[in-house]
Protein backbone atom coordinates (compact mmCIF):
# COMPACT_ATOMS: atom_id res chain seq x y z
CA UNK A 1 0.00 0.00 0.00
CA UNK A 2 1.02 3.52 -0.83
CA UNK A 3 1.23 6.82 1.11
CA UNK A 4 1.99 9.34 -1.00
CA UNK A 5 2.22 12.90 0.45
CA UNK A 6 1.54 15.52 -2.06
CA UNK A 7 3.79 18.32 -1.32
CA UNK A 8 5.15 21.32 -4.03
CA UNK A 9 7.77 24.13 -4.01
CA UNK A 10 5.52 26.58 -3.24
CA UNK A 11 2.14 27.87 -3.24
CA UNK A 12 -0.05 27.59 -6.14
CA UNK A 13 1.71 24.79 -7.66
CA UNK A 14 -0.76 23.01 -8.61
CA UNK A 15 -1.14 20.17 -5.61
CA UNK A 16 -4.50 19.76 -6.05
CA UNK A 17 -4.72 18.22 -9.33
CA UNK A 18 -1.65 16.46 -9.29
CA UNK A 19 -3.73 14.99 -6.06
CA UNK A 20 -6.44 14.19 -8.10
CA UNK A 21 -4.55 12.52 -10.63
CA UNK A 22 -2.59 10.49 -8.44
CA UNK A 23 -5.94 9.56 -6.43
CA UNK A 24 -7.81 8.57 -10.43
CA UNK A 25 -4.73 6.63 -11.22
CA UNK A 26 -4.04 4.46 -8.16
CA UNK A 27 -7.43 4.53 -7.01
CA UNK A 28 -6.98 5.73 -3.76
CA UNK A 29 -8.39 7.36 -0.94
CA UNK A 30 -7.43 11.22 -0.29
CA UNK A 31 -6.70 13.32 2.67
CA UNK A 32 -6.39 16.48 3.42
CA UNK A 33 -5.18 16.83 6.87
CA UNK A 34 -5.45 20.56 7.14
CA UNK A 35 -7.74 22.89 5.22
CA UNK A 36 -6.94 27.10 5.50
CA UNK A 37 -10.19 28.92 4.05
CA UNK A 38 -12.69 28.44 1.21
CA UNK A 39 -14.28 26.21 3.14
CA UNK A 40 -17.69 26.29 0.34
CA UNK A 41 -15.27 24.93 -1.97
CA UNK A 42 -12.52 22.71 -0.02
CA UNK A 43 -9.33 20.85 -2.11
CA UNK A 44 -11.27 17.50 -1.09
CA UNK A 45 -14.55 19.09 -2.59
CA UNK A 46 -12.73 19.73 -6.03
CA UNK A 47 -11.12 16.14 -5.79
CA UNK A 48 -14.44 14.05 -5.21
CA UNK A 49 -16.05 16.41 -7.92
CA UNK A 50 -12.59 15.58 -10.36
CA UNK A 51 -12.15 11.39 -9.49
CA UNK A 52 -14.13 9.26 -11.00
CA UNK A 53 -14.07 5.37 -9.81
CA UNK A 54 -15.99 3.60 -7.09
CA UNK A 55 -13.08 2.78 -5.16
CA UNK A 56 -11.50 6.07 -3.62
CA UNK A 57 -12.68 7.43 -0.09
CA UNK A 58 -12.53 11.21 0.30
CA UNK A 59 -11.67 11.77 4.39
CA UNK A 60 -12.37 14.33 6.27
CA UNK A 61 -9.74 16.79 7.00
CA UNK A 62 -8.84 16.56 10.90
CA UNK A 63 -8.49 20.75 10.59
CA UNK A 64 -11.33 22.93 8.91
CA UNK A 65 -9.87 26.57 9.61
CA UNK A 66 -11.84 29.93 8.10
CA UNK A 67 -8.90 32.03 7.07
CA UNK A 68 -6.92 31.16 3.89
CA UNK A 69 -3.67 31.91 5.56
CA UNK A 70 -0.39 29.77 6.78
CA UNK A 71 -1.89 27.20 9.12
CA UNK A 72 -0.65 28.31 12.07
CA UNK A 73 -1.73 31.97 11.48
CA UNK A 74 -5.27 30.59 10.38
CA UNK A 75 -5.32 28.53 13.81
CA UNK A 76 -4.71 31.62 15.60
CA UNK A 77 -7.74 33.56 14.17
CA UNK A 78 -9.77 30.75 15.08
CA UNK A 79 -8.81 29.77 18.88
CA UNK A 80 -7.37 26.60 17.74
CA UNK A 81 -4.06 25.01 18.13
CA UNK A 82 -3.12 22.56 15.32
CA UNK A 83 -1.49 19.59 17.36
CA UNK A 84 0.46 16.84 15.71
CA UNK A 85 -0.94 14.20 18.30
CA UNK A 86 -4.76 15.42 16.41
CA UNK A 87 -3.45 14.55 12.67
CA UNK A 88 -4.11 10.51 12.83
CA UNK A 89 -4.09 8.53 9.49
CA UNK A 90 -7.57 7.55 8.27
CA UNK A 91 -8.20 3.98 8.78
CA UNK A 92 -7.43 2.51 5.14
CA UNK A 93 -6.44 -0.94 3.43
CA UNK A 94 -6.61 1.48 -0.15
CA UNK A 95 -3.64 3.83 -1.37
CA UNK A 96 -3.56 6.95 0.52
CA UNK A 97 -2.99 10.32 -1.35
CA UNK A 98 -2.18 13.00 1.71
CA UNK A 99 -1.93 17.00 0.52
CA UNK A 100 -0.40 19.12 2.22
CA UNK A 101 -0.64 23.05 2.54
CA UNK A 102 1.23 25.08 0.45
CA UNK A 103 5.34 23.86 0.78
CA UNK A 104 7.79 21.97 3.28
CA UNK A 105 8.55 24.89 5.32
CA UNK A 106 5.06 26.17 5.98
CA UNK A 107 4.30 26.29 9.40
CA UNK A 108 1.51 24.35 11.16
CA UNK A 109 2.67 25.48 14.69
CA UNK A 110 4.94 27.45 16.99
CA UNK A 111 6.97 24.18 16.41
CA UNK A 112 6.37 21.89 13.66
CA UNK A 113 6.49 22.73 9.67
CA UNK A 114 4.47 20.49 6.70
CA UNK A 115 8.04 18.60 6.46
CA UNK A 116 7.46 17.41 9.90
CA UNK A 117 3.78 16.28 9.23
CA UNK A 118 5.32 14.01 6.51
CA UNK A 119 7.68 13.18 8.59
CA UNK A 120 4.78 11.71 11.32
CA UNK A 121 2.90 10.57 9.03
CA UNK A 122 5.51 8.00 7.38
CA UNK A 123 4.90 8.60 4.33
CA UNK A 124 6.86 9.38 0.73
CA UNK A 125 6.95 12.50 -0.79
CA UNK A 126 5.68 13.36 -4.12
CA UNK A 127 7.23 16.98 -4.67
CA UNK A 128 4.79 18.76 -7.84
CA UNK A 129 7.17 21.82 -9.27
CA UNK A 130 6.29 24.56 -11.75
CA UNK A 131 8.42 26.34 -13.54
CA UNK A 132 9.01 30.18 -12.79
CA UNK A 133 11.90 32.15 -12.41
CA UNK A 134 13.52 31.15 -9.37
CA UNK A 135 11.73 27.41 -9.72
CA UNK A 136 14.82 25.59 -9.76
CA UNK A 137 16.04 26.64 -6.80
CA UNK A 138 13.12 26.48 -4.89
CA UNK A 139 13.04 22.65 -6.61
CA UNK A 140 16.34 21.75 -5.54
CA UNK A 141 16.35 22.86 -2.11
CA UNK A 142 13.45 21.60 -1.87
CA UNK A 143 14.51 17.86 -2.16
CA UNK A 144 17.81 18.77 -0.23
CA UNK A 145 15.48 19.66 2.93
CA UNK A 146 13.70 16.61 2.79
CA UNK A 147 16.87 14.28 2.21
CA UNK A 148 17.47 16.23 6.08
CA UNK A 149 15.06 14.69 7.34
CA UNK A 150 15.44 11.34 5.59
CA UNK A 151 12.05 11.30 3.74
CA UNK A 152 11.74 9.16 0.91
CA UNK A 153 10.93 10.85 -2.02
CA UNK A 154 9.05 8.79 -4.73
CA UNK A 155 9.56 11.62 -7.17
CA UNK A 156 9.10 15.05 -9.18
CA UNK A 157 5.90 16.14 -10.86
CA UNK A 158 6.21 18.81 -13.15
CA UNK A 159 3.20 20.88 -13.71
CA UNK A 160 2.29 23.42 -16.51
CA UNK A 161 3.78 24.36 -19.63
CA UNK A 162 7.12 22.48 -20.76
CA UNK A 163 10.21 24.12 -20.12
CA UNK A 164 13.13 21.55 -20.85
CA UNK A 165 16.41 23.57 -20.18
CA UNK A 166 14.62 23.62 -16.27
CA UNK A 167 13.75 19.81 -15.84
CA UNK A 168 17.23 18.41 -17.14
CA UNK A 169 18.77 20.57 -14.93
CA UNK A 170 16.37 19.62 -12.02
CA UNK A 171 16.35 15.66 -12.95
CA UNK A 172 20.64 16.01 -13.04
CA UNK A 173 20.89 17.51 -9.71
CA UNK A 174 18.42 16.26 -7.90
CA UNK A 175 19.03 12.86 -8.81
CA UNK A 176 15.70 11.67 -7.78
CA UNK A 177 12.84 10.30 -10.30
CA UNK A 178 10.82 12.38 -12.74
CA UNK A 179 7.43 10.74 -12.21
CA UNK A 180 5.69 12.57 -15.46
CA UNK A 181 4.64 16.44 -16.09
CA UNK A 182 1.08 17.60 -16.99
CA UNK A 183 0.64 20.48 -18.89
CA UNK A 184 -1.94 23.34 -18.11
CA UNK A 185 -5.12 22.19 -17.96
CA UNK A 186 -7.65 24.65 -18.79
CA UNK A 187 -11.05 22.46 -18.26
CA UNK A 188 -10.55 20.52 -14.79
CA UNK A 189 -13.32 17.78 -14.50
CA UNK A 190 -13.33 13.65 -14.44
CA UNK A 191 -12.28 13.43 -17.91
CA UNK A 192 -9.28 15.59 -18.02
CA UNK A 193 -8.05 14.30 -15.06
CA UNK A 194 -8.40 10.84 -16.30
CA UNK A 195 -6.82 11.46 -19.58
CA UNK A 196 -3.73 13.27 -17.22
CA UNK A 197 -3.46 9.54 -15.69
CA UNK A 198 -1.55 8.65 -18.70
CA UNK A 199 1.20 11.28 -18.17
CA UNK A 200 2.44 9.47 -14.69
CA UNK A 201 4.47 6.69 -13.87
CA UNK A 202 4.10 5.75 -10.83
Amino acid sequence: MKRLFVTGIGTDVGKTVISAILTQKLQADYWKPIQAGELDNTDSMKVSQWVENSTSVIHPEAYRLTQPMSPHAAAERDDVNIEMGNIIIPKTTRNLIIEGAGGLMVPLNQHDLVIDLISHLQADAVLVSRHYLGSINHTILSIEALRSRNIAIAGIIFNGDENRDTESIIESVCAVPILGRIPKIDNLNQHSINYAINLINI
